[in-house]
């Protein structure tokens, strides 16, 4: 192959290149999606724990899927998890807010504890999810509080 060969040779593999960047599947997610934790929860007398924080994210993918809010609480290797409803997706910022009962996990307790929550977009086929993509996520140290 000759210089001219050489240079049609590397013309070719910059348009697959290129092909292949900035082409995605017709179902992609748009990601600007985004999702916190404060660094603080609440624990009730009556067995209930609850974690807040902000989200944002644009229209999820057009093939129906939803975005919904899952939180966890892990503490001296106990972990509840928890969902925090669906999200609104209209880019704005919005306030969240999830409980989760503590009745089949009693060693949570006030105190030092790490929360993890995630932004997930569910697929569904019919009625039922067909799969799950995290599409932000967040996980910190977190103090539990004592609330009435």
């Amino acid at each position: 192959m000759g210089i001219h060969g050489s240079r049609m040779a590397l013309a070719a593999l910059s348009a697959l290149a290129a092909t292949a960047v900035f082409t995605a599947p017709a179902d992609a997610t748009v990601f600007d999606q985004g999702i916190s934790v404060q660094p603080y929860g609440h624990i009730t007398e009556d067995g209930k724990v609850t974690l807040f924080g902000t989200y944002h994210c644009t229209s999820p993918s057009p093939m129906g899927a939803k975005l919904q809010i899952a939180a966890a609480v892990v503490q001296d290797g106990t972990r509840i998890g928890f969902g925090g409803g669906e999200a609104d997706c209209d880019g704005e910022e919005h306030a969240w807010e999830a409980t989760g009962s503590l009745r089949f996990t009693p060693g949570v307790h006030a105190g030092p504890a790490r929360a993890e929550v995630q932004l997930n977009e569910v697929h569904f086929s019919g009625l039922l999810p067909r799969s799950v993509d995290t599409v932000a996520q967040d996980t910190q140290e977190i103090e539990l509080i004592e609330s009435r």
